[in-house]
């Protein structure tokens, strides 16, 4: 039997909009993050889904583990912070939505 991590370090990258950086920081996304990833080691990088605020779009957001302590496995209490890194190229903000955005480049 494996013990769950207690806490979990992610990074996103600091071109993160503000509005995206409150999304991963939810309590249902956290959830999600338990959910969806067993064993957690450091180095990985989890690629997931923000929305952008409306119309239902979403953009993928590279989370890499910084950090993990205790076991290996995501459990219920895990629980979950957030540092930030370098930048790195991710189509945040309202741009997403836009001509000027990934889609019209």
């Amino acid at each position: 039997m494996s013990t769950h991590a207690t806490r979990v370090v992610l990074s996103y990258p600091t071109n993160l909009s503000d509005w995206s950086r409150q999304q991963v920081d939810t309590g249902h996304y956290h959830a999600w993050l338990r959910r969806t990833h067993d064993e957690v080691h450091v180095g990985d990088v989890w690629e997931e889904f923000v929305d952008v605020g409306c119309c239902g779009s979403t953009y993928d957001v590279p989370l890499r583990v910084e950090e993990v302590e205790g076991g290996a496995t995501m459990g219920p209490d895990t629980e979950i912070e957030y540092t930030v890194r370098e930048a790195c190229e991710i189509g945040g903000g309202w741009k997403v939505q836009s001509a000027a955005g990934p889609a019209g480049e």
